[in-house]
């Protein structure tokens, strides 16, 4: 036996994983998809037959759910294909900063400050328009694969 220590470093994130397996055949349109590292939601699925070499293929077309491009990928159907896992949580909208940054209050009583507007245009002119006619406004805020992005927003009365 070697008197050798051995050090290892973990490059992993403590805590849960940020997709599942699941099989390619099994994945259906509206569902999410890891398509080149980028968490999609899938907008179209084709399988084509077996072939001479064995495996049905699926053929996946899925939209970025952050920055709405346009994804494609090919997966033999008995194999298994990256799903993120996709989470959704409200906040109340408390302040936008000059900088584009907001100022979210978590379910907690605490703050969230590290999320900017959204760059769907539409969406984020209708949090500013909100937000200076003192509405109070809830937002949703979807969460995939450590990055997070506000997708929706709730008007719930005059401050």
């Amino acid at each position: 036996m070697s008197d050798e220590e051995h050090h290892f470093e973990s490059k992993a994130d403590s805590g849960a994983s940020k997709t599942y397996p699941q099989q390619a055949g099994t994945i259906r349109k509206n569902g999410y998809i890891v398509i080149k590292g980028r968490a999609c939601k899938v907008v179209e699925v084709s399988t084509s037959k077996t072939g001479k070499h064995g495996h049905a293929k699926c053929h996946f077309v899925g939209i970025d759910i952050f920055n709405a491009k346009k994804l494609e990928d090919i997966v033999p159907s008995s194999h298994n294909s990256d799903v993120p896992h996709v989470t959704r949580t409200d906040y109340q909208l408390i302040d936008i900063s000059e900088d584009g940054f907001v100022t979210l209050l978590t379910e907690s009583g605490g703050t969230k400050d590290d999320l900017r507007l959204p760059t769907d245009e539409s969406l984020c002119s209708q949090i500013k328009d909100g937000f200076s006619e003192g509405k109070d406004l809830v937002v949703t805020v979807m969460s995939a694969m450590g990055e997070e992005q506000i997708c929706a927003l709730k008007d719930i009365g005059p401050k």
